[in-house]
């Protein structure tokens, strides 16, 4: 179940259908054997027979309501769709064969599987399914109902799950029990966990009903909660399920333990954070530095009906930032990319807006192994070679002559020659918010690009197009950032604007591509980067509608370092690939890096029991329980 309390303010959020990364092992040595869990580079951490989680407490009471809140609106029940805006919570409806723990990297333990067996030659993938498991309506999932799941996700589900899916070439069924997904692609070592996180759907259910269409009924699901009530765009209330087949497994001991979970819907942030002051709702993820700053000096803070606390964030960052649309032919040049990053002084904002809570990100991986330090060596120099080049040309004010053929296949293209030459770094002001140097190298590269300064003050190219731009939000919470940006960008010579949405505008909008520059954060929680990077990067996912791609990178050196890196055979491969990704990523300038805080800024009514240990990767949420004299 979604337990966020509030979404991440004005982000768009990617559709992170599976958490999944390369590098993946199942615990198989020799032949083929049932296993208990699938892993990262070494051991599970729980044993086969293992009863509960560390971070839960297998006694919690179950029972009792918590209210949540979203911001936004809603209209359609249908997650698996790209249509709709979804209603949140929609994840607790639905099971699928393995599940992740919050306390390692990534493992993943039997739920509707029982066991799994990887072949040798990882050409396939066989799982047995647990006779108990059952739909909410009383039927047993039935292997049918996974080779079902497959077929309709890739073929008919929203375009991200083609895409992921891509390299499972079947599932079939191969006994009353059991089925056997088969990868064409055996060194992509992700195609395991993929299918393990797969969600299940009702084969029954979906011949009378069709799959491709918003609904605000909810489809036959086989979760730990089901929908009770709803009302559409205002609330929606879920209520355990009295009978859940998977209650007792170990994945699920001490967890889903609140009776009833309602969402209610607020216009917008600040009137989301006054009703939760208020006591309208429970609990909050507080992403506003401002706020958490000065907003809850409020009689419940003070007198402790509401408890104000930071968790720390072990989880990997990733990459919140703001998006160019490298479709517009004004920004397919990374020197007016670079130019327009220059204009946002961080240091200032973050001394004078954040309160100094915020630490700029420096990496597409942040807080991983896969975060590119000082300069290209050894292994990840060696990918990055290939698109070096030796001697200065005009155009584009890059490097025209390889120092090796390109990859067969691959047009021509140079890396920036400064990657191979100085580690990246994000533009630093004094944070005066007056200082010129940074603007000055941003008119250098303007000008370099072709955008010069007309009599009207304005940037325009050799046929008299103006340089302008536009943010594009739902929210307004970025505006008081955007606007000491935007000056800068008046005294650069550029126009820029802010176009504020509603959800269904922004979502319409962002799946057709229609925008010059977006908020949006890039593999939050990922350990070890995989094949969804392919969805976010790959050229040919570029022009994919409704796909990850949103920046419509095209980019024959980022082809090359996916194809390496849901490839990679050893870990130092796959670290390599990583970070050589990482640093092109960077340097392209195909991002503005935006801030993260390395906690988890909560503030919750004092109605809750928590378990004693917080697991290393998440608040575990899902663990807490509503205490008896509360409810």
């Amino acid at each position: 179940m979604n337990t966020r309390g509030s979404r991440k303010p004005e982000t768009r959020n990617l559709k992170r259908l599976v958490f999944l990364a390369s590098g993946l092992w199942l615990l198989v040595s020799g032949a083929a054997h049932a296993a208990s869990c699938l892993t990262l580079y070494g051991s599970c951490k729980y044993p086969a027979d293992f009863q509960h989680f560390d971070y839960v407490n297998p006694n919690a009471p179950r029972g009792g309501t918590v209210k949540l809140a979203e911001t936004g609106t809603f209209d359609d029940l249908n997650p698996f769709i790209l249509k709709g805006v979804k209603a949140p919570g929609l994840d607790g409806l639905f099971d699928s064969l393995m599940v992740q723990s919050q306390d390692e990297p990534l493992s993943m333990y039997p739920l509707i599987a029982e066991s799994v067996s990887l072949s040798p030659d990882r050409s396939h993938e066989d799982f047995t399914l647990n006779p108990a498991a059952r739909w909410h309506d009383g039927t047993p999932i039935t292997p049918d109902d996974v080779v079902f799941s497959f077929t309709t996700l890739k073929t008919k589900g929203d375009p991200s799950y083609s895409i992921m899916y891509a390299p499972i070439a079947s599932c079939k069924k191969t006994g009353p029990h059991s089925v056997r997904f088969t990868f064409s692609d055996t060194k992509n070592r992700q195609l395991p966990l993929l299918a393990a996180q797969m969600p299940i759907l009702s084969r029954t259910y979906y011949a009378t009903h069709d799959f491709t269409a918003s609904t605000l009924v909810q489809p036959l699901s086989s979760g730990p909660y089901e929908v009770a009530s709803v009302d559409p765009g205002r609330s929606i209330v879920y209520k355990r399920v009295k009978n859940y087949w998977g209650r007792n497994l170990p994945v699920n001991a001490g967890q889903n333990n609140f009776g009833a979970i309602r969402y209610d819907m607020y216009r917008d942030e600040n009137v989301t954070l006054q009703a939760f002051l208020a006591g309208d709702y429970d609990f909050r993820r507080e992403y506003i530095a401002r706020n958490w700053a000065t907003a809850y000096d409020s009689p419940a803070v003070r007198d402790g009906r509401i408890v104000k606390r930071e968790i720390p964030d072990h989880t990997p960052q990733g990459m919140q930032a703001f998006i160019f649309n490298t479709r517009k032919p004004y920004l397919s040049d990374r020197r007016v990319r670079q130019a327009i990053d220059m204009a946002l002084d961080y240091e200032w904002i973050n001394k004078t807006i954040f309160y100094n809570a915020y630490v700029r990100n420096q990496s597409f991986f942040e807080n991983t192994d896969f975060q590119e330090t000082g300069l290209p060596k050894g292994k990840e120099l060696a990918l990055l070679r290939p698109f070096r080049c030796t001697h200065t040309s005009p155009l584009m004010g890059e490097v025209a002559e390889r120092s090796e053929p390109p990859p067969q296949g691959g047009r021509e293209y140079c890396l920036p020659p400064a990657l191979f030459t100085e580690p990246f770094k994000n533009p630093v002001s004094d944070g005066s918010g007056d200082d010129r140097t940074n603007l000055l190298k941003a008119q250098a590269l303007l000008d370099g690009a072709g955008w010069h300064v007309g009599k009207d003050g304005w940037r325009q190219n050799a046929a008299g197009q103006p340089l302008s731009i536009e943010f594009l939000l739902r929210q307004p919470t970025m505006e008081r950032v955007i606007g000491p940006m935007r000056q800068n960008l008046k005294r650069l010579g550029i126009h820029s604007s802010i176009r504020m949405v509603d959800d269904s505008q922004y979502q319409k909008r962002t799946d057709s591509y229609d925008f010059d520059i977006i908020s949006a954060w890039i593999d939050r929680g990922l350990f070890y980067p995989g094949g969804e990077q392919v969805a976010l990067w790959q050229s040919l996912q570029a022009d994919v509608k409704g796909g990850n791609n949103l920046g419509g990178v095209k980019n024959p050196a980022v082809d090359a370092l996916l194809k390496a890196l849901t490839s990679a055979k050893t870990e130092n491969d796959l670290i390599a690939a990583g970070r050589a990704l990482d640093r092109v990523l960077l340097w392209e300038h195909y991002v503005i890096p935006n801030w993260h805080s390395g906690v988890f800024r909560v503030a919750y009514q004092d109605k809750f029991g928590i378990p004693k240990i917080v697991p290393k990767y998440g608040l575990g949420f899902q663990a807490w329980w509503v205490k008896p004299d509360d409810r």
